[in-house]
């Protein structure tokens, strides 16, 4: 395969489903050498060997994101198969529904382990890697719209996708002298397993009575008119994992349709 992305080795976490297989697909047919992490190992393997098939340079790994261990194994083992290091998507990801007044010490551990401890350690060793190597890097996190508001049925998750923001801009002013860029891109409302998990949470807490009333509801003030899929956000991942974005780092860049507005 040949593309914008010829050549360049990234690691995608949280791959097996929803955005991150869409953004790994995206840049495997764009010429990168991918590596699809994921706890679920055995479905971004089934993904790697369809890239495979394609004609893509792919290798399937399993990460707990929130274990240093874990990533650091991760990452040796997409520089054994792809010779370094360019991009690291810090994607993998969880999210709860539930009243603010409900959200135990549990809940927050929870989504903060991953979604905020998984960016942070995912950044350092990929960015070790990178130094270690030579060269520069690019670190692309994914944050949300929930990074940018807070959202009372979602308090904890907003708090780690704000954690996603920061993380992100501290990284950027740390990583900058080793020439690695970090950014992140925050989606509004996706179409994805993720979303059809938080519409049952919807139902189970009496909070709505049909599927998609949810989704629905939440997509209503959305500029553009619906909700997005998968495939609108790889443009701009596509674009962040490139050389064009090479004099872009410590920014968040919304891909919401217009729900929140920079």
């Amino acid at each position: 395969m040949k593309g914008s992305l010829d050549g360049k080795a990234i690691i995608v976490t949280g791959a097996a489903g929803g955005i991150g297989a869409a953004v790994a697909r995206d840049l495997a047919e764009q010429g990168a050498r991918v590596c699809l992490a994921d706890r679920d190992r055995d479905t971004v393997e089934t993904l790697a060997d369809a890239l495979r098939a394609a004609g893509a340079a792919a290798i399937a790994v399993g990460v707990d994101v929130a274990d240093r261990a874990s990533v650091r194994a991760m990452v040796a083992a997409s520089v054994a198969a792809h010779g370094r290091l360019d991009v690291l998507f810090n994607n993998a990801g969880i999210s709860q529904t539930c009243p603010f007044m409900d959200v135990t010490e549990q809940d927050w551990d929870r989504i903060m382990r991953v979604n905020g401890l998984g960016v942070l350690i995912g950044t350092q060793e990929g960015a070790r890697q990178m130094i270690a190597q030579g060269g520069g890097g690019k670190i692309v996190n994914t944050a949300s719209i929930a990074g940018k508001q807070g959202y009372p049925l979602f308090a904890h998750y907003c708090a780690s996708k704000f954690a996603v923001v920061a993380l992100t801009q501290a990284a950027a002013r740390a990583l900058a002298a080793e020439k690695i860029t970090v950014n992140a891109f925050a989606p509004g409302v996706v179409k994805t397993p993720l979303w059809q998990q938080l519409d049952r949470e919807f139902i189970t807490l009496g909070l709505t009575a049909q599927p998609e009333q949810a989704i629905d509801a939440f997509s209503a003030g959305i500029l553009l008119g619906r909700p997005a899929v998968p495939a609108d956000l790889v443009g701009m991942t596509r674009f962040l994992a490139s050389s064009a974005s090479d004099y872009v780092t410590g920014q968040t860049l919304m891909v919401d349709g217009g729900m929140v507005l920079s």
